[in-house]
């Protein structure tokens, strides 16, 4: 098993219950991989070397012994917004952060689950943005092309997963958070439907709209995650049924009827599919209906869906600012969105969540004549580093709808998807997104464990230059 670049999860439990390899070896080789590509492609926050091998000593024994757990041993990163006890959850943002008292609920699952937390992958300030850069930790990179990001908001999970430095990651989606970057970086990322995995202590992330979700390279390593991480606090306000979504892969998800959505959903500010982009879709498209399905042009009836969404987003941000030790220190657009959201935090705000009721049964009475839909994740390739950073409130926004104006409907209306690898523009990754329904994440990760094994997307790394310290070099 080479030490270059880490196994997939689903390998790494297979080796460690064989008895081929120690959790102590996995995790060691992780952290030197992470060592050795900090300064350039800073995919963490926090590395917890001397914890993690001891929780890594801790699981051989417990392994030995012929225990035997979903995750036990294996080593995976959580992104920077989720508590893991004894650690600060300074999610993007400068200033000094207390210790977490306990760990997420979501940590304590994947604990449960035997999983060994290796580290805190970057975020932009409060995961407002799709890129991962800023003042707090300097600039995430993209393992594909290290001058370009990884995205955001999970942009330091998806660079960590798709270098190799570890097998899979924790992030988290408010308005594509996991889709964007793992379109970015040719990865897996799965949304999964409102409730889902926990995210308490915030029992609704961002009004509601931010849910936890998880990147690696295969459509099983990402399920495999998922069910670990899966389940709820007893005060989580929503607590989908269980699934195990990992049953359905190999499972034939039969012939559906899919609706090719290219038009992107209303927004204030101009968007535009990139050709290249486009062409990338449709060769997914192209793959699904040789597979025997009905796939045909058709856009769910979002109307306008982004008039719901702002209330929600930046009440959201208002919150976490308040629990900021140093407001003063944050960007100034994080703060206008603030102020945005204390403006917009009553009336408009109740108007928006009342709103989600009627468009969840608008548009799922699309689902009458589609089984799912597939979408663009975003509708460029991923950006250079620092070409949003620097910009106002405004023109930040208008780039980012720009690039990224087709994953936020589903976070409004809590539903599951799926990104998937759709291929190159320039060198650089795109993604194709699979939409479904409530509680549709084992008929979604079906039709993308298909395509997976067609498309073979998991066999392509990047190129083994982004270990370089200096970026600009690669």
């Amino acid at each position: 098993m080479p030490s270059d670049r880490s196994p997939g999860l689903v390998e790494a439990v297979r080796a460690l219950a064989a008895g081929e390899v120690t959790s102590r070896q996995l995790v060691a080789d992780c952290l030197a991989r992470i060592e050795a590509t900090q300064d350039s492609l800073n995919a963490f926050r926090i590395v917890r070397r001397s914890a993690a091998l001891a929780e890594a000593e801790a699981a051989d024994r417990e392994l030995a012994a012929g225990g035997r757990r979903p995750l036990l041993g294996v080593p995976v990163a959580v992104k920077d917004d989720t508590d893991v006890a004894g650690e600060p959850t300074a999610f993007g943002c400068p200033g000094d952060f207390p210790p977490a008292a306990e760990d997420g609920e979501a940590v304590r699952r994947l604990r449960a689950a035997g999983a060994v937390i290796i580290g805190k992958t970057n975020t932009c300030e409060l995961g407002q943005w799709p890129f991962t850069e800023g003042p707090a930790f300097g600039a995430t990179r993209n393992p594909w092309q290290p001058r370009h990001t990884p995205g955001g908001s999970s942009g330091g999970s998806a660079a960590a997963v798709a270098a190799g430095l570890v097998p899979a990651a924790l992030g988290s989606d408010g308005a594509g958070s996991v889709r964007i970057p793992a379109s970015w970086t040719h990865l897996v990322g799965i949304k999964p439907q409102r409730g889902r995995i926990s995210t308490w202590p915030h029992g609704e992330s961002f009004q509601g709209i931010t849910v936890n979700g998880t990147l690696a390279r295969t459509v099983a390593d990402a399920a495999l995650l998922l069910d670990a991480a899966s389940g709820n606090h007893p005060r989580d306000p929503h607590r989908p049924r269980p699934l195990t979504v990992s049953e359905a892969i190999g499972r034939d998800p039969g012939r559906l009827r899919i609706a090719l959505s290219l038009k992107p959903p209303f927004t204030a500010l101009p968007a535009r599919l990139w050709p290249g982009v486009r062409a990338r879709v449709l060769d997914v498209a192209e793959r699904l209906a040789a597979a025997g399905h009905t796939v045909e042009e058709a856009d769910p009836p979002y109307g306008q869906i982004g008039l719901t969404f702002v209330p929600r987003a930046t009440a959201g941000i208002a919150e976490r600012v308040r629990e900021v030790p140093a407001p003063g220190l944050l960007d100034p657009r994080t703060l206008e969105a603030a102020r945005l959201g204390r403006l917009l935090g009553g009336a408009p705000l109740r108007a928006a969540r009342r709103a989600e009721t009627a468009l969840r049964h608008r548009i799922g009475g699309f689902f009458a004549s589609y089984d799912a839909v597939l979408a663009p994740t975003t509708a460029a390739p991923p950006p250079r580093v620092g070409a949003l950073l620097g910009l106002g409130p405004f023109a930040t926004d208008r780039a980012m709808i720009a690039a990224c104006p087709y994953a936020w409907p589903w976070n409004v209306l809590g539903w599951p998807g799926v990104n998937v690898p759709a291929g190159f523009v320039d060198g650089l990754p795109v993604g194709a997104q699979l939409l479904g329904p409530a509680d549709s994440e084992p008929l979604l990760v079906s039709v993308a464990a298909r395509l997976e094994a067609d498309l073979r997307w998991h066999e392509r790394w990047p190129p083994a230059a982004v270990a370089a310290t200096d970026p600009s070099a690669a």
